[in-house]
């Protein structure tokens, strides 16, 4: 594939995981970082960074609402707080990967 093939599939991808991620709004971040070692900061911290790399400029809370689909602000005030067990679980991967 060429450059500009692989980087339109790419986008797509990225496209989708973030309309997925919207709509998956009972999924908290913690969970995700638990679970894959990422959440939807990474990502908007990511987009932030190639934007960065681009000459483009999009800061992180740019990045975040971009993720989140709406102010990250908003989002995280309907979120509930991570319970102790998920704090424990998030705690023992990151000692885990060391």
């Amino acid at each position: 594939m060429d450059e500009t093939t692989v980087r339109d599939l790419e986008a797509a991808a990225f496209r989708r995981l973030v309309s997925h991620l919207r709509s998956r709004q009972d999924v908290q971040n913690i969970d995700l970082m638990i679970q894959a070692g990422f959440c939807r900061n990474c990502l908007a911290d990511w987009l932030s960074e190639a934007a960065q790399d681009a000459g483009v400029s999009l800061d992180r809370e740019g990045a975040r609402a971009h993720v989140y689909g709406e102010p990250y602000a908003d989002w995280k005030a309907r979120q509930p707080e991570a319970t102790p067990e998920q704090i424990a679980a998030f705690k023992a991967t990151q000692t885990s990967h060391s």
